[in-house]
């Protein structure tokens, strides 16, 4: 049974010529790309002829021609160039014997299959001293790539693997660490409000020292367990009525006590209430934060963070936060929402964190169905404050598509 090496990358083609040919009573061999092609077909498997689509990864049709080319143990081996984009004479020059055009004609694809085997059909072209020369050497610069594409292609399915790896432990970690942190919380918060005994005010003291590292503890795992999400597709959305604006003054509740400790002056554009959605304000919430938090955090002492809620017409939320700080320079401005990147992420950096916070916002602002957009330098006005550093604009959908609103919503309308 003649046995036919198939390298094509695309799986409908590929199941295409293996049914016309084994129904002819060929035995097909698939390869989906040009480095699989080249190692069956120097593996000893010993093809009676070899089908190359031209343009295919790795090493593209020509490449492996020239590759084959150069194997002793395929010099009568025909090698047969099929493709929808390709030249005829270029194919030919690099050692094809044969140039069909896709698409193939399936009534007669066997019956010329069978000729380039058995009777040993060619196209070859009239081939000089010079042209040799020229092709060996070519096979040399080949064979050098394709030892240059192995070595890439395994360094980066080990990449792969790694990244899958960390994105795990992450994971895993996370899990294992709110594990312990659960009583942890439990009891300082028992112990702060004297559920188990009276407190000294030197004892008071201590705890509420400790309750402000737990809280950073465990928002830093919620930062980790998000990104995980974030990663693995995993993140989940509960969608509930709730109102945008209160979960705007909610965030930047959270955020006020570090705002007046670092000197930090706070103006708000709000409008009259409430402003109902329907989403998850608990993440959202979290986004504003890590919004807030971001603005404050390159913000100088003596500086401005603004924040404005509005309306939109296209039937959005939007939360505008900005500030006074240096901005983001423009080639870094892509970059900062990718997970764990940071503008300065040396040990030594001025600013903490781990690099999550924007990461996590706009995949939040982009499950509740709108975005997270910045602006560097800015020129917002809020209160009557200028605002020129960086200025985020994060908005979400009054109701998310998809979602249908609470049954009680419906009973209300």
């Amino acid at each position: 049974m003649p046995r036919i090496l198939h390298i094509e990358d695309d799986p409908a083609n590929r199941l295409l010529v293996r049914k016309l040919l084994q129904k002819a009573g060929h035995e097909v061999i698939d390869a989906a790309d040009g480095l699989e092609g080249v190692r069956l077909a120097v593996s000893g498997m010993a093809p009676d002829l070899i089908l190359v689509d031209l343009n295919i990864p790795g090493l593209d049709g020509f490449e492996v021609t020239l590759r084959l080319r150069g194997e002793p143990q395929l010099a009568g081996v025909p090698i047969v160039a099929i493709t929808a984009e390709g030249d005829r004479e270029t194919s030919l020059a690099v050692g094809c014997d044969g140039f069909l055009q896709k698409p193939i004609d399936a009534r007669s694809f066997a019956s010329v299959i069978e000729r380039y085997i058995q009777q040993g059909t060619r196209e070859n072209m009239p081939v000089s001293a010079g042209a040799v020369r020229l092709r060996q050497q070519s096979q040399r610069i080949v064979q050098h790539l394709e030892e240059k594409v192995a070595e890439l292609s395994r360094a980066n399915a080990r990449l792969r693997e790694l990244d899958a790896a960390r994105t795990e432990f992450y994971r895993n970690i996370s899990h294992e660490l709110a594990t312990p942190m659960t009583p942890i919380v439990g009891y300082v918060k028992l112990l702060l409000d004297e559920e188990l005994g009276p407190l000294t005010r030197a004892q008071g003291k201590a705890l509420r020292a400790m309750d402000d590292c737990v809280r950073r503890l465990r928002s830093l795992m919620d930062n980790l367990l998000d990104v995980t999400g974030l990663e693995t597709g995993r993140m989940r959305f509960i969608h509930v009525d709730y109102d945008f604006l209160d979960t705007t003054r909610r965030a930047v509740a959270q955020v006020a006590d570090n705002l007046a400790e670092a000197r930090i002056h706070l103006v708000e554009d709000l409008p009259r209430g409430p402003l109902p959605g329907w989403g998850d304000a608990g993440r959202l919430q979290r986004a504003m934060v890590h919004l807030l938090e971001n603005a404050a955090k390159f913000t100088p002492s003596g500086g401005t963070v603004g924040v404005r809620v509005a309306r939109l017409a296209s039937g959005h939320y939007e939360l505008c936060v900005a500030d006074t700080g240096p901005g983001i320079p423009p080639d870094q401005q892509q970059r900062i929402f990718d997970p764990f990147y940071q503008v300065d992420g040396s040990v030594t950096r001025e600013h903490g964190g781990v690099g999550v916070g924007l990461a996590i916002a706009r995949r939040t602002a982009r499950g509740l169905g709108g975005e997270l957009k910045l602006a560097s330098p800015c020129n917002e006005i809020i209160e009557n404050v200028r605002l020129g550093g960086a200025a985020f604009s994060l908005t979400v959908a009054q109701r998310a598509p998809g979602e249908l609103p609470s049954p009680d919503a419906e009973k209300e309308r």
